[in-house]
This record gives structure tokens, C-alpha cells and sequence, in this order.
């Protein structure tokens, strides 16, 4: 069955309909300790959910393991789940992706509705059915295609986020406007992220679901196009994977903005991208998200990381590069010196 997703104005009545089609036994809301804390007493009120069971898990990404999946497990099973119960994921990416896989392995696989929080959830991990864990010291290691009945998106929930949060969502919405065309792209490089015009957002956000939502139906399993969304993605696991290891994180978004410098460097080298459009593009991701503090020394663990991508064949390391805007490039490779020369150009700042 597949998903539908609302970008909503009518919350409520919304979530009402989403939660009345998922016939259920007992109904769960799953939040972290943040959305419990932040974005629950939006909903609190509501008549829908006056009966649902809570399960809260910690926060952050470093919580996104095999550990707080088993823990979700127990709770469904102890609370009494049956494979007619439904759960919603009221949060940010690593509770719908963490969420989403519990649901659909919890009894074979029960309904979900997700909720998403935070910008990067809204336009990147709600949409397109891509569930699990961080294993093995990489990302998303373990998971399954699982499409959520419904999804609903409001922009109300940005409001309790901070700049670091949006920037990390405005990032994927960067990469959907690169990889579509570029009216879409020129608006996201025009948009003042910084003094954000939410109901202008909203408008924005819609259309970049559409982008993903559009690839996505042509391309459900990753066969193909939807290679697409891996932009920035191959470097960006990386280097999000190494600031995991150092013990100084960052947001995803982050990681995909410093991965989008890079591949958009190779892509300029390799397939031709235009450079003022590099140049326009580096220079609003470089004014919003500063620079990572690799150094030449961090280049083989790198390397090792990026052979590790669940999108390689073998030990070759795949890539999704550009022409142009919308001109989209899957399957390309890339040597190593030429990685080096991208990590250089990330680093030169």
C-alpha cells in the first residue's frame, strides 16, 4: 500500500484522517526525548491521540543503533501490540528512519504514520520509504524499503528548532534543487535561510518533497534515478562517519552540504559542471556552514569509509555527479587522487 503524504494546513483534521484510515487495535506515538519534550504538547491536546501509548527513546544519532531498535521492540511487545496496532513517529530523521524500521519488522510489519520535526525529516528521511540503523560504526548499515501509510508535514514543528537543525534540512533541500532544475535552485540560493519566512518555507519544502516523491515512484528500490538523491551523499556518509569517530559529530545536512562541495568539484572536472554555478553554489554552502577541520592525514580513513558505501560495486567508489542543473550523472567514478583534490577544495574554505 502506498504512502501519502499531506504537506498540510489543516493539521488536526489531517491527522485525523491519516489515523482513522490505519485501523487499529492500540495506537503508540514514538517520540525522543526532545520531541517529547518540544513538539508532544502540540499534540497533546488532540481527542485522536488521548489514548495512545508513549515509547520515547534518547535523542540524536548517536541513539540510532541496535540497541534502543530492541528497545522499541519490547515496548510494543509489552504494551501488547498486535500486528493491528499502528505507531507514530512524532520526530526528526532518526526517529522515522529508526521508527519506520521497528514498525515494518515488529510482527512482519504493522502500520506507521510519521510525523516529521525538523526540516532535514520533513524533506529528506519522511519520504521515500528508507528505514533503519547505524551498525557497525556505519550509517544506516541495517534497514529495509518500508513506506509509511501517511505523512504529514507542517511547518509549525520548525519553530521550536535551532538554526544548526534548519540548516542541516536546507541542505537536502539544496541538493532536490540541483538535481531538478534550475528555477527550483535559484530560489534556495536567493532564500535568506538565516531570517526564515515559514509560510514562504512551507511553500518551498512542498516543492521539494515533490522532487524526491517524484524520483522515488519512478525508482522505489534504488535501481536506477534514484541514484539521483545520492548527491553529495557518497563523500558526506563519510565524512559523517569520521566526525562520529573523532566524538564530534555533525548534523547530517552538514555532512551532505560539505559532500555537495566536493562532488560538485568532481562533477566539474569530471562531467562538466558549469563553474559559475559551482561557484554560486560553494559559496552559499561555505557563508552558512563554515568548514570541517579535516586535515591531508584524515584522507585514507576517507577513503576507507567512502569504499565502505552500501552504493558501491566491489571496491569501486560510485558517485552521483552533474552536467548541469538536472542533468544528473548516477554511476560515475572517480579516482582516488581525484577525491583528494575534491577533499582539498573542501578544505581550502
Amino acid at each position: 500500500m502506498s504512502q501519502r503524504v499531506l504537506l498540510s494546513h489543516a493539521f488536526f483534521q489531517d491527522l485525523a484522517i491519516a489515523i482513522s484510515e490505519c485501523s487499529h487495535d492500540r495506537l503508540f506515538v514514538l517520540t525522543d526525548t526532545t520531541t517529547r519534550e518540544l513538539c508532544w504538547p502540540l499534540l497533546e491536546g488532540f481527542i485522536g491521540m488521548r489514548h495512545a501509548q508513549h515509547i520515547t527513546i534518547g535523542a540524536t544519532d548517536t541513539h540510532k543503533t541496535l540497541d534502543t531498535l530492541s528497545e522499541v521492540w519490547q515496548a510494543l511487545g509489552n504494551a501488547g501490540a498486535t500486528r493491528h496496532s499502528c505507531m507514530v513517529c512524532l520526530g526528526g530523521g532518526m526517529v522515522s528512519d529508526l521508527g519506520g524500521f521497528a514498525a515494518s519488522t515488529f510482527k512482519r510489519g504493522i502500520n506507521y504514520i510519521n510525523i516529521p520535526t525538523t526540516l532535514l525529516s520533513m524533506v529528506d528521511a519522511s519520504v521515500g520509504g528508507k528505514t533503519g540503523i547505524n551498525f557497525n560504526g556505519l550509517k544506516n548499515e541495517v534497514g529495509v524499503f518500508a513506506d509509511p501509510r501517511f505523512v504529514i508535514i507542517n511547518t509549525m514543528f520548525l519553530r521550536t528548532l535551532d538554526m544548526p537543525n534548519i540548516l542541516s534540512g536546507y541542505a537536502e533541500m539544496i541538493k532536490h534543487g540541483l538535481i531538478s532544475d534550475e528555477q527550483t535552485w535559484a530560489e534556495l540560493m536567493n532564500y535568506d535561510i538565516a531570517e526564515p519566512d515559514f509560510a514562504k518555507l512551507q511553500e518551498m519544502v512542498g516543492r521539494s518533497v515533490a522532487v524526491k516523491q517524484r524520483i522515488v515512484e519512478e525508482d522505489p528500490h534504488e535501481h536506477g534515478i534514484r541514484k539521483a538523491l545520492n548527491l553529495g551523499h557518497t563523500i558526506g556518509h563519510a565524512l559523517e562517519s569520521w566526525a562520529l569517530r573523532q566524538r564530534a559529530p555533525i548534523l547530517h545536512g552538514h555532512a551532505v552540504a560539505y559532500g555537495m562541495v566536493c562532488e560538485l568539484y568532481l562533477s566539474s572536472v569530471i562531467t562538466h559542471f558549469p563553474t559559475d554555478k559551482l561557484r554560486s553554489t560553494v559559496t552559499y554552502i561555505r557563508n552558512h556552514y563554515g568548514c570541517l577541520p579535516i586535515t591531508c592525514d584524515d584522507y585514507p580513513s576517507l577513503l576507507e569509509l567512502m569504499r565502505h558505501d552500501k552504493k558501491n560495486m566491489g571496491d569501486t567508489i560510485n558517485f552521483t555527479l552533474l552536467g548541469n542543473i538536472g542533468d544528473v550523472k548516477i554511476n560515475q567514478t572517480a579516482t582516488a587522487a581525484d577525491i583528494m583534490e575534491a577533499l582539498d577544495f573542501l578544505r581550502e574554505g
